[in-house]
């Protein structure tokens, strides 16, 4: 080629050609999932969530119901006092008593008390021989030198005995954080499953059907959709009792009406197409033409909802916990976790701040997740 800017010679063979590396639905689909960095994010914080809720529980100490009323409301962040031989720390509670806590900041024992001086605003604490004095005429409260009066030198350390403190009986805020996690994740996948699989069912035959099947089958929908969504929950509740059985039937029982509509508006646009009536003609029974070829038409716009589902199961059943008729103590959730903190949550704001946090960070991921798979799955979208 004498001149490397002639126009190279195309071949009608050459315009048919594909020059693109094709892809299946799934890859391509996954494809245009990944290009979203929330989506991502969402369901790396979801895997992460996972984990921790189910494996977890195996790598700690303690059992979601161990109780230890000698460390009580214990933050994650301790102000401490260095102890008199300095081998140790000392910490107030909020009782009033004095625990000696290792260098490393782990918790040890609390200290005997050794008398009361009430006109001094003192209670005297033994520490190894040698008497430390809790004084409490001033906020925040001081150990001092019984005889000298001296204020021994402040710290602040994490507490390695539990990382993210204790609640009122005691226990462990973060083995009941993963098993609060592992229940509600549990419940709102097991609505939301039952929720898709009657949404599927209803939908797809009230769409299918057509004609007077379909105007009564939404009716009854739409008589359902008239009933406040959380109060339906609240009484079925009420009516069933307290327990993980009875939410997930409340939660099965009424959210499945937003999956029906999704489902037959998907089935009354499919049913008229071309493969659709080529089935029929050759003498496809209702139900393979529904179930085999129009739901898995459909799937885009089910999984869509379904994880549009997961996040408002979690949050109800928090919701129920919190109003004291979900899971009942001693088991954790998220919601009777926080329902248990509002009790102190003016003197121990970190008993509420890790179950809520949990909760929003669940919503935030589920519906990341869920615009990045509406946005992968629509083929407007495609380019």
């Amino acid at each position: 080629m004498d001149n490397k800017w002639d126009l190279l010679e195309t071949t009608d063979a050459d315009r048919e050609r594909i020059y693109a590396k094709s892809r299946t639905f799934a890859q391509d689909v996954w494809f245009r999932f990944r290009k979203k960095p929330t989506a991502i994010a969402g369901f790396i914080i979801i895997l992460i969530l996972l984990i921790f809720a189910g494996i977890g529980p195996a790598f700690t100490s303690y059992n979601y119901n161990d109780q230890n009323l000698a460390m009580s409301n214990i933050p994650p962040i301790l102000k401490v006092f260095v102890s008199p031989d300095q081998k140790s720390y000392l910490y107030i509670t909020q009782s009033l008593k004095i625990i000696n806590i290792n260098l490393d900041g782990t918790l040890n024992t609390q200290l005997s008390k050794v008398r009361e001086e009430a006109e001094k605003k003192m209670t005297i604490f033994d520490y190894n021989g040698t008497e430390v004095a809790l004084y409490y005429g001033t906020n925040p409260y001081l150990i001092v030198d019984e005889p000298t009066g001296d204020i021994y030198e402040k710290k602040t350390i994490w507490n390695k005995s539990y990382i993210l403190g204790t609640d009122s009986l005691g226990r462990d805020i973060l083995t009941r954080l993963m098993y609060g996690t592992r229940v509600s994740m549990t419940v709102a996948f097991i609505a939301a499953f039952v929720n898709m699989i009657v949404g599927i069912i209803y939908g797809g035959i009230s769409g299918y059907m057509g004609s007077k099947v379909d105007t009564i089958m939404m009716r009854i929908v739409d008589i359902i959709s008239t009933i406040p969504l959380t109060l339906y929950v609240i009484l079925v509740m009420v009516i069933l009792g307290s327990g993980l059985q009875s939410i997930v039937i409340a939660l099965g029982s009424v959210y499945w009406v937003n999956m029906a509509r999704v489902v037959r508006g998907q089935v009354l646009s499919l049913k008229e197409q071309e493969f659709v009536v080529v089935a029929k003609t050759l003498g496809s029974s209702t139900s393979t033409i529904l179930f085999k070829h129009l739901i898995p038409n459909a799937m885009g716009s089910i999984l869509v909802t379904v994880t549009m589902l997961i996040p408002s199961a979690i949050f109800m059943e928090a919701f129920l916990g919190y109003i004291g008729i979900g899971l009942q103590p001693p088991l954790a959730s998220l919601g009777t976790m926080c329902n248990e903190a509002t009790a102190a949550l003016r003197t121990s704001p970190h008993t509420l701040l890790a179950p809520a946090l949990v909760i929003c960070i669940i919503m935030f991921a589920f519906n990341f997740v869920g615009d990045g798979l509406r946005d992968a799955l629509d083929p407007k979208l495609k380019k």
